[in-house]
């Protein structure tokens, strides 16, 4: 039954049409108006990192393209979400407003508040799920406590049976007949500036057309060895949809029927590893959601004591790359260059801001929020806790990644170091992941000059993991006392 009064749909983290149950439900209701509202009040909402602004100025383009196909206007507002959307929602005379929830705490709040208002003021509100497999209150103990390890976690989730099927597109959408002012989004500064990020345009296609494309040639190309080439950053081995499930471009729910559909023809031998990726995605919003202050604070209280060193100069040069560890230095470039990190890497970077320079996960947490366009309230906490061992079900606080060793291991020829450090290129495998144990005429030959080309290392790995090991033991002690 059409509604008599416009009908407004609220998009934020679900910038697609595809499997969008508030799309959905709006446009069977009535005549739709769509809007996004930028909220970058600090107050209220943890504001953009400049990555994730440049991906979300592109997938809002898509987003208007792919609306007006049917004919229907996107909507673009900027401030306070509380005073945007009642505006609109005046403006409107809008009879209901449709939205897909959100697990982060400001998220989770600023709902709240919007949702009372809209009710006193008449307005029918409904919530929908849609970025999770499950709700975070639905996968839980026999006993009805949160889970707080991933492994009896995702036991219990696929204890539940399948996810719910992802709904098709609306087939069709009728737009209300009424005229409204508009944004322009040239205007917002999206951008960042200095413009850092002309590395990331030829490596993504942000929008949901993007997102399809991403997934269809993993699935071809990636998901069957997916098991045995994850932790390889010199290959294309990973799916790189984390950004598009980020902005909601594509939702888990779509990627797990076709990843299924795929291995029914393939085999399934990469099925089990990948989609349990996907329940680590769900874990972490399953742990924000249950530790709303797990960003700023440790969820192992033991960490509080833990003896952080302050070190601007240290922490520049992991910022930089700069690190003299060729794979350390491979991944933060990466970073700065695309806008992502492969997943491996990414743990053995924070394990050398943490361990090696024991510099606070936050910073790196900052860091990482700031220059990755797949920052995520929930990943990027529970991943930073993860490798400082603060975290739940986190690796043991005393395992330190040896960047050698994992260099060596995981990048065995040195092509993924070559592609990030140049200055590094000409060095023979051998000695690629330990430039200062190359003989002199070695370092001639592949044009390097230690201190110069290439830094010496800012720590030696035995004094650092001495001193790291040290630091855990004195927590280790507060416990026993």
């Amino acid at each position: 039954m059409m509604h008599p009064r416009p009908v407004l749909v609220w998009f934020r983290d679900d910038l697609r049409l595809t499997d969008n149950l508030a799309l959905s439900a709006a446009a069977a209701e009535g005549p739709l108006v769509a809007a996004y509202v930028l909220d970058e009040n600090p107050a209220e909402m943890r504001p953009l990192g400049g990555a994730a602004k440049w991906w979300l100025a592109r997938s809002l383009d898509a987003l208007r393209c792919d609306l007006a196909r049917y004919g229907v206007p996107l909507i673009l507002r900027r401030g306070p979400a509380a005073r945007e959307i009642l505006k609109l929602a005046e403006q409107l005379g809008a009879g209901s407003i449709h939205w897909n929830r959100r697990y982060d705490p400001e998220g989770i709040a600023t709902d709240t508040g919007i949702k009372a208002a809209l009710k006193q003021a008449g307005v029918q509100v409904t919530s929908h799920e849609g970025h999770l497999l499950r709700e975070p209150w639905d996968v839980t103990t026999q006993s009805g406590t949160p889970l707080k390890v991933f492994t009896p976690f995702w036991r219990a989730h696929g204890a539940k049976g399948e996810p719910r099927a992802p709904l098709p597109r609306p087939a069709a959408m009728t737009a209300a007949e009424i005229s409204i002012a508009s944004d322009d989004i040239n205007t917002w500064g999206l951008n960042p500036s200095p413009y850092w990020a002309k590395g990331f345009e030829p490596m993504w296609t942000p929008g949901e057309a993007g997102a399809e494309a991403r997934l269809s040639a993993f699935l071809d190309a990636g998901l069957e060895d997916y098991a045995e080439d994850r932790n390889r950053p010199d290959l294309a081995s990973t799916s790189r949809l984390s950004p598009h499930l980020r902005f909601g471009e594509i939702t888990p729910a779509r990627i797990w029927v076709a990843a299924q559909m795929k291995a029914e023809t393939t085999g399934q031998k990469g099925l089990g590893k990948f989609l349990s990726e996907i329940g680590w995605r769900e874990f972490a919003y399953h742990l924000l959601f249950h530790q709303p202050n797990l960003r700023t604070e440790n969820f192992s209280p033991r960490f509080d004591a833990f003896p952080w060193r302050d070190d601007d100069k240290a922490l520049k040069a992991w910022q930089q790359g700069l690190t003299g560890y060729p794979i350390v230095d491979a991944g933060m470039r990466e970073l700065w260059t695309t806008g992502w990190m492969h997943n491996r890497v990414r743990m053995v970077t924070a394990s050398f801001l943490i361990k090696h320079l024991l510099i606070h996960w936050r910073r790196g947490e900052e860091w990482f929020w700031d220059t990755l366009v797949d920052a995520d309230h929930a990943n990027n906490a529970a991943s930073w806790q993860w490798v400082a061992g603060s975290g739940a079900d986190a690796a043991p606080y005393y395992r330190i990644f040896n960047p050698v060793i994992q260099g060596e291991k995981f990048d065995p020829n040195g092509d993924y170091v070559r592609r990030f450090v140049p200055e590094l290129s000409r060095m023979p495998k051998a000695y690629i992941h330990q430039p200062w144990a190359a003989p002199p005429s070695i370092l001639a030959a592949s044009g390097v000059t230690l201190g110069l080309t290439y830094p010496h290392p800012i720590v030696d790995h035995a004094k650092a993991r001495d001193r790291a090991l040290a630091a855990f033991a004195a927590i280790k002690a507060v416990d026993a006392a």
